[in-house]
């Protein structure tokens, strides 16, 4: 085992070696200088496991020396020795950084208070830097995983819109127009997973998605494609600032994509102008509600159903993975549908 190596600092040379001797016979290694100058030569040159400081020096007192230790970047562990009986001295001395305190006295009993209190430095020393290691390694850990999970948020995110590219070119070589209709709506739902992968390559936090910004790119890309597509339809959002679970985040991307997909076919007949708006609003501390509304020719959830009645069918299995369930608003103009989901109190606890 390698000998704890002691720096005593007394300008009183005959009590000095007096410690020396009574440590060394503990099994320390002793160094004595005799002014705070040269302790913090000495300390400058590394290899002190622990630093036994007097009160009282020749010039000024220990406190400027720990006041000095405040600027090493790994200062080793003080003990303080005072023969002064004010304990505010002893107080003042653990303030500055000190990590213990012994009374100073001359026979056996101080030198044995002073070589435990040592040994308990020394080893309080040790355990703090165990324990910063060891947090250390597990922010370091969980900075690289942090990045691989990003990176895999990247490739995932590559991966969909190369996907959604092979898509595009089957609906090309198609030339039924339900089929290319039904294509289009299948890259429209890749589109809206990829998002959240997207989203989550530059988030700080890959466990959340602030919906509303993930919302607000989702819409435009949307709002691009039915434009392209012959549809003049404008789309509006207005949202709140939520986090939700990433998980929840793709479902309400894919109701989101649904409703809007519906009213930009279905709303306005004959591709007419019209405005789809989308609305994000806190519902309490722990909800929120998500509305997608137009003002045309309007649609209250019942009655035949237009198309496949897939998209419906995806619509109404997201909303219950949310625990909710989708609302119409049979008393206004045009299609307004509601879902109001609950934000899962893991994410509203993280920092």
């Amino acid at each position: 085992m390698t000998s704890v190596s002691v720096l005593y600092v007394d300008d009183d040379p005959g009590l000095a070696r007096l410690v020396q001797r009574a440590l060394q016979r503990r099994g320390y290694q002793v160094e004595h200088v005799a002014s705070a100058h040269e302790a913090l030569a000495r300390l400058a040159r590394g290899g002190v496991d622990v630093v036994a400081l007097d009160h009282v020096l020749a010039s000024g007192t220990g406190l400027d020396l720990l006041a000095a230790l405040q600027s090493f970047p790994e200062r080793p562990p003080v003990v303080y020795v005072t023969a002064v009986t004010d304990i505010n001295v002893a107080l003042a001395a653990i303030k500055a950084g000190a990590s213990d305190y012994v009374p100073k006295t001359v026979g056996e009993e101080f030198f044995e208070l002073l070589s435990n209190a040592i040994s308990q430095a020394v080893e309080k020393a040790r355990l703090q830097s165990e324990r910063d290691r060891a947090e250390k390694e597990v922010r370091e850990a969980r900075d690289r995983a942090e990045v691989l999970l990003h990176e895999v948020n990247h490739r995932v995110a590559n991966s969909l819109a190369l996907v959604a590219a092979f898509v595009s070119l089957q609906a090309q070589a198609v030339p039924d127009p339900s089929v290319r209709s039904a294509l289009a709506e299948i890259n429209n739902r890749i589109y809206a997973i990829a998002g959240v992968h997207r989203h989550l390559y530059s988030s700080r936090d890959v466990r959340v998605v602030e919906i509303s910004d993930y919302l607000a790119i989702l819409l435009h890309d949307l709002e691009a494609t039915f434009r392209q597509a012959g549809h003049a339809s404008k789309v509006r959002i207005t949202a709140e600032r939520v986090e939700v679970a990433t998980d929840n985040a793709v479902s309400i991307g894919i109701v989101v994509t649904e409703l809007i997909t519906n009213a930009f076919k279905y709303a306005y007949p004959n591709n007419e102008a019209g405005e789809i708006r989308v609305r994000l609003e806190k519902s309490g501390s722990d909800k929120a509600i998500l509305s997608v509304e137009d003002d045309g020719i309007g649609w209250t959830g019942e009655g035949a159903i237009r198309g496949t009645g897939a998209g419906r069918g995806i619509i109404n299995d997201l909303a219950r993975s949310l625990g909710s369930h989708i609302t119409y608003d049979a008393a206004r103009r045009g299609c307004r549908a509601s879902l109001e989901f609950k934000i899962d109190q893991q994410v509203l606890a993280i920092d």
